[in-house]
């Protein structure tokens, strides 16, 4: 069975955006477009579904009929869901292949990009969640490289294969990126370093060990073009500022180990996700 690609419309012109995103994304990779709009109560789905086209809220319909004309041949159902927007979008993706929903902002580090709403669905949800602003430099099938974070040390099969897919997929680039900070005992400032205060050999050890955690999935996709590159900014700048040329940034969020443990994002995917110039990927894991 083909599941849907899932996306969360809410009217705004993030959540348009994301549709449009979606709807080249589910056509390229050969899955149909689920819409969803969550009401909130009942009865409030019930008054907007009466207030709608074909039992959906009017701009639902629209964002449908308007992917229809461009993307012909694409399946897109809408559905119109009760409850709470976080619980009710994790459900909805839950065996979805991506879930995507819109975010506000400027992009960059002088607006925020994330509401809530986002960055709960993202630490929540069983399935890779994007997120897209209004506006976003990148677009589903851009030119621009997948930039994937990766820890050398501990690189994860989930993150770098749903990374190579997307870029196997796409037609893309993938830039492998790993913010290696030399220690500087307590003080440590947020400060770029210059590259002179990493010695050589340090760099060409940790690409050697970068190169090394990518070999399987360059072997198994040979087509996509890769590089690596080790930073000596902190983890959230590099991957901020490597968005500017990207067409998706990716990034893994580990799952809870007890069951009772809330779910979140940690302060790297936090930063990302309010200031990247592209769309964004969180992967979850174990």
């Amino acid at each position: 069975m083909t599941h849907n690609v899932v996306v969360g419309i809410d009217g705004s012109t993030a959540s348009a955006a994301a549709a449009e995103w979606a709807a080249a994304e589910a056509r390229r990779s050969g899955h149909g477009l689920r819409l969803v709009h969550v009401a909130g109560t009942e009865a409030d789905a019930l008054a907007r579904e009466l207030d709608g086209v074909g039992g959906v809220p009017e701009h639902v319909a629209a964002i449908r009929d308007r992917i229809a004309a461009a993307l012909p041949g694409l399946e897109v159902t809408c559905e119109v869901l009760p409850g709470h927007p976080v619980p009710a979008l994790t459900a909805a993706g839950r065996r979805a292949p991506l879930l995507v929903l819109g975010s506000r902002g400027l992009g960059g580090f002088a607006g925020l990009l994330v509401g809530s709403v986002g960055l709960r669905t993202a630490a929540h949800a069983d399935c890779p969640v994007v997120l897209v602003r209004a506006g976003a430099d990148g677009r589903a099938g851009s030119p621009g490289d997948v930039v994937v974070g990766v820890e050398g040390d501990r690189p994860c099969d989930a993150v770098l294969g749903f990374a190579f897919r997307h870029a196997a997929d796409s037609g893309a680039a993938l830039r492998a990126v790993e913010s290696r900070r030399p220690s500087q005992g307590p003080y440590v400032t947020e400060a770029p370093l210059d590259d002179r205060e990493i010695t050589e050999s340090l760099r060409t050890a940790a690409e050697v060990r970068l190169r090394d955690a990518l070999a399987r999935w360059r072997d198994k996709y040979p087509e996509v073009p890769t590089r690596v590159d080790v930073c000596t900014w902190n983890a959230g700048r590099t991957l901020v500022e490597a968005s500017r040329s990207a067409s998706l940034v990716v990034l893994g969020r580990r799952a809870p180990r007890h069951p009772l443990t809330v779910p979140r994002l940690g302060p790297v995917a936090h930063a990302v996700l309010h200031h990247a110039h592209s769309p964004v990927a969180i992967v979850p894991h174990a």
